[in-house]
């Protein structure tokens, strides 16, 4: 069972400005009702200043809520403002939404982009650069990359965020293909290790070409840890006590290695 707050609990309770507007100045538009979720806005502006905002939707009581409020958050506000309400300023006048019900507050913030494209006399697919990648709510391409861009890493958290591919997920695999085209994978340089092969590759010089030398005088070497080009060694044996040990790390351990691995390792006894 969700947890909401009281503040959520309020708003659908009691939802502000239910309604529409005649004659309105902007309206906008996002969801779907076959998907389960629709909102439309209503702006009356003046001025350059919203003076009046109504919203009919169709949805569960976290869509009421989150539409609710964002007409509160934008009555009396410059068109300025306005465009820089987030989600996430949703979510947290609400005082929180359950992840799953996180979309909810991303169509709020569609429709009111929608309803100030269309007071500016934008449409969506104007741009051929901005084309829509799900046409269940009309999630554009931008959109799903101002997603990745904000943090999102994965389909689902992009799907939190913007709603694109919560409902019949044909466009997963767009999305999956948009967030490869903004997170870059590391780049491997040729004959370069990846970290896995270089902590092999240490702990294969060190077994077979350190440590029978080491055993030579009852001493002994096991690796502990890896960070980047840092190797951390515990000495054991007669080298633990041996009152040389940091010169048998620079001068053997780490010579070896830098020889025959890296040039870049540095070794630490740990």
């Amino acid at each position: 069972m969700w947890e909401y707050t009281e503040t959520v609990k309020e708003h659908y309770k009691n939802p502000k400005n239910v309604g529409s507007i005649e004659n309105a100045d902007a309206i906008g538009e996002a969801g779907a009702l076959a998907c389960g979720d629709a909102l439309k806005l209503y702006l009356k502006i003046e001025n350059n200043i919203v003076v009046d905002a109504k919203f009919q939707t169709f949805g569960c009581g976290s869509a009421v809520a989150s539409s609710s409020i964002l007409t509160e958050m934008i009555i009396g506000k410059s068109l300025d403002e306005v465009e820089k309400i987030t989600n996430k300023d949703i979510i947290e006048k609400l005082g929180g939404l359950p992840p799953e019900k996180t979309h909810c507050s991303v169509m709020g913030r569609e429709a009111l982009e929608d309803a100030l494209n269309n007071y500016r006399g934008y449409k969506i697919g104007d741009n051929s650069t901005d084309k829509i990648i799900c046409n269940c709510y009309s999630v554009t391409e931008s959109a799903i990359r101002e997603a990745v861009e904000h943090g999102a890493k994965t389909v689902k958290e992009v799907s939190d965020l913007t709603y694109a591919g919560s409902a019949c997920g044909r466009c997963k695999g767009a999305i999956q293909k948009i967030i490869d085209s903004v997170i870059p994978k590391p780049v491997i340089k040729e004959n370069e290790l990846t970290p896995v092969q270089f902590a092999i590759k240490v702990n294969t010089v060190i077994e077979t070409k350190i440590l029978p030398e080491l055993v030579k005088d009852n001493g002994g070497i096991e690796l502990v840890d890896i960070k980047g080009k840092d190797v951390y060694v515990r000495l054991k044996g007669t080298c633990s006590s041996c009152p040389n040990s940091t010169a048998t790390l620079k001068s053997f351990v780490e010579k070896k290695l830098k020889e025959l691995i890296d040039n870049e390792i540095t070794i630490f006894e740990a």
